[in-house]
């Protein structure tokens, strides 16, 4: 269970996510505009926040850089906007996520517990079967062996495990892993992927290919 907090001017946005998040046993509370979401945060401690962008009075982006002083807590953007420029100046600030509006809002709940997983696993270890992952360490062990991996290797697995249970299109991996000035294509990806599931041994099918899309890990 996490507290969430929702901050759209749309009420019919919020009722949805609402819906779909206490669903899921979260708690929530809502905002209607930046300004109200800055002093709610303020007075309130919360797991995560799911904040829009074109709002009255103050933007997301505005909220989330006066929230961010005081506390760090995880952001997940909505907006309609799909301008690469905004997506990476949200990035800039601190946002953990964007999501583009119309979304699914169960596409948003498997955001939302990517990301609570990633807090809760950092700065452990990961152990699924016998396959143990130290991010912190830059470690992992199959079957108690250490695995020896190249350092992009590692990145594309540390990056899945942080999105456990998430699919994720090969495009995405080529923008977050191998980064925005990557000039590459997809089978950069699947060379790669092909290359980790080698080191993960018998471990190899914990990542599922997702035909025409990309990849997820399950762990």
């Amino acid at each position: 269970m996490a507290k969430i907090l929702i901050v759209d001017d749309e009420e019919n946005i919020r009722n949805v996510l609402r819906e779909y998040a206490e669903f899921e046993g979260h708690v929530v509370m809502e905002a209607v505009d930046g300004m109200d979401a800055v002093k709610i945060a303020r007075e309130n401690d919360f797991d995560i926040i799911l904040m829009d962008v074109m709002m009255p009075k103050l933007d997301g982006f505005s909220a989330v850089k006066e929230i961010k002083k005081t506390k760090d807590i995880p952001v997940i953007m909505l907006s309609a906007r799909v301008e690469e420029y905004d997506k990476l100046f949200g990035f800039e600030i601190g946002v953990d996520d964007y999501v583009t509006k119309p979304f699914s809002p169960k596409e948003v709940m498997a955001r939302i517990a990517a990301i609570l997983r990633r807090g809760k696993h950092h700065g452990k270890h990961i152990v699924s079967d016998g396959l143990e992952i130290d991010m912190v360490g830059r470690n992992v062990t199959v079957d108690g062996k250490k695995v020896f991996m190249t350092p992009k290797e590692y990145e594309l697995l540390f990056y899945l495990v942080n999105n456990a249970g998430i699919a994720i299109s090969r495009e995405k991996l080529l923008n977050d892993v191998w980064g925005y000035d990557f000039y590459g294509d997809d089978r950069t990806v699947d060379t790669h992927i092909k290359m980790l599931r080698a080191s993960l041994g018998p471990y190899r099918n914990k990542i599922i290919t997702l035909r025409g899309l990309g990849y997820k890990i399950e762990i």
